[in-house]
């Protein structure tokens, strides 16, 4: 009996001893972690693919490879490792997928047998030899042809001519360049003379290895970028159902520099005319059709220059040329959507107070039927917009019977991982309770002042589990959120993230991150750049603030920042900061430090001038003087739009908000991060504030990137980065 006693005390103390053993996160965990892309499901239903970029922080590389798991469930394999491959995407039969590569040498396609039996690949075979490259492949539905975007030369007709200019620049002494109109560089790359196209290569009846296609045909030939820029998300072309249609996006205005205004083209397959479908002097783009081919449907905004105006989901009848706007009462932007199989649905993934759920709309058959517009008006109101699963989502895609949904879930502890939601039960079995339920209290049953919000009883399942042996070893800290009243007496919502091994008795200093856009938002979201995990993992409490001008709260609240750059959103953040220190008794606020990249940038430089409260200030990217960066920026329709005019338009607000005019003012020690490849921000800016700070004998550092641009990307700059960050609030708020 003494010696059962004796166990279970061993075994009651060896519980929290082992619950202990987790370590706190750190950059080299981080680097461990698989990135995963979006799930991409087999026509039979039965695989998902999708890519994984390993990181090799001694190499200084990042590789994606191709996996695969099984819909219904089990073990994740990956089926393409012996070379880099990226963007996987299936044949109509299932019997093939394409993905890129660029194992020979720039980017390319390439073509996997796969056995459906077995899940897996029994071959693999380069299909394409671009000098220009190829990107962003996909097959068409007939299985005939297969797209992909490449940079050429517009003068260019062939392939023989593309080839003969790149090998005459790479040989060229001479590497200067005549522009002639605005946005000749863009984000971290000059144009160079070229535009991206859409291609298609028709394949044989049967795809051999060593056979090649035929010869690529350019569907976008001219002047203009199809498809423009993107950042990423969604494809901005799509094929017809039927193969024989493309419906793709462009900017044909004269300066593109100003324009946010992309429209919706179609061409076929075959060549010939294009032909603009959409007539809204704002941005519409990725275009997705129904799989019975009546509609296409895409994301519009309606005022021109602004790049924050709200996303609605709209569609268009292909008989009639009629559009509609299907999220009209929906007061949130709309991100990636999909169809659903039988074309009486759409899904997709809108951002609310720092989730992003999924969400359904239910169009209806007198709506989907109806040719006419006032046909589609009359049954506007009979439109549902359901919630489907919380959390923070993306990279939607629904099997062909209807049945599941796919998609990739992050949350702040974890990174993207791909989930599932069964969206039809079996007859036996009760239909699942998809509808949102409202939550108007807090866990301790107080009223949420931010109002009451949507909630639905989890459905989703994960499929997907690479980075649960790195992370069941790393000791994180969940999001707390918190709200308070800020400028104009609004409700504002924050968050707070506690250190690892978390004391309430103690006092913790403070890292206040401030995100950037500045339309968009801190959240229950992965970062791989900006972590509040690894900013609290050294014994810090991290503090956020969604201010004014974020999104995820209505489309009024995003506005609100326009013109007023500096004046809401740094009251709402001192306010944050107020309640944090009242409310949170563990933080010390006497050691506080600011940080914030690209608009985060902008506001820790007003912050330098406008309170000294703060021990130090971390500002990466940011905007110092408001005139000077309006000259150096490539996207001018946004500064144009944010501070309602130009310079010499508008010179009183440009001098207004500008961080430079508070020189006088400047105390508290600062950091300064810059890449000279951010074209969005200019490297100016931040050499301009460095010379600033140290004229005034500020203490100050800068981290200078000479091949970044906007963010930090490559591994080993990025650990400098960490590091460099790192020591320099420890060496302001922890003596």
């Amino acid at each position: 009996m003494r010696r059962l006693i004796f166990l279970i005390v061993v075994v009651s103390l060896a519980v929290p001893l082992f619950a202990q053993a987790r370590h706190p996160f750190t950059f080299e965990d981080m680097m461990s972690l698989k990135r995963l892309g979006e799930p991409v499901v087999s026509p039979d239903g039965k695989w998902v693919l999708f890519s994984a970029v390993d990181v090799n922080l001694a190499a200084n590389t990042k590789t994606p490879h191709v996996w695969v798991v099984p819909t219904a469930g089990g073990k994740e394999r990956e089926i393409i490792s012996e070379q880099d491959a990226d963007r996987p995407r299936w044949a109509p039969d299932g019997a093939r997928f394409a993905f890129l590569s660029s194992k020979e040498g720039g980017s390319q396609i390439w073509i996997a047998d796969f056995d459906g039996a077995a899940g897996t690949v029994t071959g693999v075979h380069k299909l394409t030899s671009i000098a220009t490259e190829a990107d962003g492949e996909t097959w068409s539905p007939d299985g005939k042809n297969i797209l992909f975007v490449s940079n050429v030369y517009p003068e260019c007709t062939d392939e023989a001519c593309n080839a003969k200019k790149l090998e005459e620049a790479a040989k060229s002494k001479v590497k200067a360049q005549i522009f002639t109109h605005l946005l000749y560089r863009h984000w971290n790359a000059y144009k160079e003379g070229k535009r991206s196209h859409i291609f298609v290569v028709a394949l044989p009846p049967v795809v051999i290895a060593g056979q090649l296609p035929g010869p690529p045909r350019d569907l976008t030939p001219g002047d203009y970028d199809a498809p423009p820029f993107s950042l990423g998300g969604q494809d901005d072309y799509a094929f017809s159902p039927d193969g024989q249609e493309i419906c793709y996006t462009s900017n044909h205005d004269a300066v593109e520099a100003t324009s946010t205004n992309n429209d919706l083209f179609i061409v076929s397959v075959n060549g010939g005319e294009a032909k603009k479908i959409t007539d809204n002097p704002a941005s519409d783009s990725t275009p997705l059709y129904s799989a019975d081919g009546k509609y296409i449907a895409y994301r519009a905004q309606v005022r021109p220059g602004y790049e924050s105006d709200r996303f609605r989901l709209m569609l268009y009848n292909r008989k009639t040329g009629q559009r509609k706007d299907l999220t009209e009462s929906f007061d949130s932007w709309v991100g990636t959507f999909t169809w659903a199989p039988d074309s009486s649905k759409i899904y997709f993934v809108a951002e609310d107070k720092g989730e992003a759920p999924v969400y359904s709309v239910d169009l209806g058959k007198q709506v989907v039927e109806g040719d006419k517009p006032e046909e589609l008006h009359a049954h506007h109101a009979k439109l549902e917009i359901k919630t489907v699963t919380t959390g923070y989502n993306d990279d939607l895609a629904v099997t062909r019977d209807g049945s599941t949904l796919l998609f990739s879930r992050m949350s702040l502890k974890s990174p993207n991982e791909i989930f599932r939601a069964a969206l039809v039960s079996p007859a036996s079995a009760p239909a699942p309770a998809f509808e949102a339920q409202q939550v108007c209290t807090d866990a301790n049953g107080k009223l949420l002042p931010g109002g009451c919000k949507s909630s639905t009883p989890e459905v989703a399942t994960q499929l997907t589990h690479l980075n649960d042996a790195v992370l069941s070893k790393v000791a994180m800290s969940p999001l707390e959120p918190f709200w308070f009243t800020g400028a104009v007496g609004d409700k504002v919502e924050g968050f707070v993230v506690k250190p690892p091994n978390f004391d309430p008795k103690k006092k913790y200093p403070v890292k206040f991150l401030i995100h950037g856009g500045p339309e968009g938002a801190w959240g229950d979201d992965w970062s791989y750049r900006w972590n509040p995990e690894l900013f609290a993992a050294n014994g810090y409490v991290v503090v956020m603030i969604n201010f004014h001008g974020s999104t995820g709260y209505g489309q009024k609240f995003v506005e609100s920042i326009i013109g007023d750059w500096g004046g809401a959103p740094f009251e709402d953040l001192m306010k944050g900061l107020d309640y944090a220190e009242q409310h949170y008794l563990f933080i010390d606020k006497d050691r506080e430090c600011a940080l914030g990249a690209s608009y985060g940038g902008y506001m820790a430089n007003w912050v330098l001038g406008h309170t000294n409260r703060f021990k130090c200030i971390v500002s990466h990217d940011g905007m110092f003087n408001s005139e000077s960066n309006w000259g150096t920026t490539e996207e001018l329709w946004f500064n144009e739009w944010e501070f309602r005019g130009t310079p010499y338009t508008n010179r009183e607000m440009y001098r207004k908000w500008s961080p430079h005019l508070a020189a006088i003012n400047f105390k508290t020690p600062t950091l300064v991060v810059h890449g000279q490849l951010d074209y969005r921000l200019d490297v100016s800016e931040g050499f301009q504030l460095f010379t600033t700070l140290q004229r005034l004998k500020v203490p100050s550092k800068m981290l200078y990137f000479p091949d970044e641009g906007h963010w930090v990307l490559k591994p080993q700059n990025s650990q400098l980065w960490w590091k460099t960050v790192t020591d320099w609030v420890d060496q302001w708020t922890k003596k």
